[in-house]
Formats: C-alpha cells, sequence, structure tokens
C-alpha cells in the first residue's frame, strides 16, 4: 500500500505531462465556432457616422461577404487593414463591426487610414461579438448569401491566409450564387 501511495505523485506528474505534450501540438489559432453552417445571429448595430447606415445581420443576404469585426485600438487591425482595402479595391464585399469602442472612434480610426466596409456598425456594448462568438479583433466569418457563417478567421486576414483559405471559399460560394 506504501508503494502505491509513493507511486501516486509520480502518476499524476505523467498525466500533467501528457496533457502538456498534446496541448502543444494544436494549434492556439484554431478556434472553432458553433456558428459554421448556421444562420448569422440577428443584429442591428448604430452606425459609425450619423450620415450613415448601420449595420444588421439581414443586410449580409444576398451575396457571399466578409463580416470583419476590428477596433480603433487594435494593433492586429492595423497590420490587417491594407490587405481589407486591397481586397475592397479588387471588389471583394466587406462589412464591419466596430467592437467594444465609441463609433465616434472607430468613424475617425477608417477616416484617418481608409474604409474597406460597404458598412459599418458599431458594437459599443459588445453584445452583437457575445453573439458571434468573438474572442478578440481582429475576426472576420465568412457569410454565404444565404446569411450563413461558413468560416471563421480568428486574428488577422494576411494575403497567404487570403489566398489559400478564404479566397477560394469565396469563390466557391460566388459559383453557387
Amino acid at each position: 500500500m506504501r508503494r502505491l501511495l509513493a507511486l501516486l505523485p509520480v502518476a499524476a506528474f505523467v498525466i500533467v505531462l501528457v496533457g502538456f505534450m498534446v496541448g502543444l501540438r494544436r494549434d492556439p489559432s484554431i478556434l472553432p465556432s458553433m456558428l459554421i453552417g448556421k444562420p448569422l445571429p440577428a443584429f442591428t448595430l448604430a452606425p459609425l457616422r450619423a450620415n450613415e447606415a448601420g449595420l444588421a445581420s439581414v443586410d449580409l443576404a444576398g451575396q457571399p461577404v466578409l463580416l470583419n469585426v476590428f477596433a480603433s485600438w487594435c494593433g492586429p487591425c492595423k497590420e490587417e487593414h491594407p490587405t481589407l482595402l486591397r481586397l475592397k479595391a479588387e471588389g471583394v464585399p466587406i462589412v464591419g463591426l466596430d467592437w467594444k469602442e465609441d463609433a465616434a472612434d472607430g468613424a475617425r480610426w477608417l477616416d484617418a487610414n481608409g474604409d474597406p466596409y460597404l458598412r459599418a456598425g458599431n458594437d459599443r456594448t459588445g453584445r452583437a461579438g457575445i453573439d458571434l462568438g468573438v474572442s478578440g479583433v481582429p475576426e472576420t466569418f465568412v457569410v454565404d448569401r444565404r446569411g450563413r457563417v461558413r468560416y471563421r478567421q480568428v486574428g488577422a486576414i494576411t494575403p497567404q491566409i487570403w489566398a489559400e483559405t478564404i479566397e477560394p471559399l469565396m469563390a466557391r460560394l460566388k459559383a453557387e450564387s
């Protein structure tokens, strides 16, 4: 019995070690979304600028679109921004969800850095982001023409991520339209 008690800490250590080893093999940037294949949660957001329309989930139906969650205080959003501007210039439809900040801050940031969005709404309280399962910014959702979430990109869209993952998906979704 004493031997069994003496081996108990060693066994616990081995179990913890195996757990860490399994964890190290997982890609931390891959966060699954419970929304894949499901309709986008309903939301209606106020505009960033007083003279523009806001953003509602119903605005995303009709064509494949990227829903980009951003904030002016987000460092990776600043790195991603040139890619979004290039995609807009190429005709990729992108809408923006300004997350957890005053609309004026988001509007000022877009005015200073360029606006890649067809429409943008302000989610000051973060409620729409919570419903989407947003864990931080930037995050981008690929939404099909029926308003269903087809893909979730956690982190900035880089040219490589666009070319290898999102662009082929958008092409397939556009062909389905």
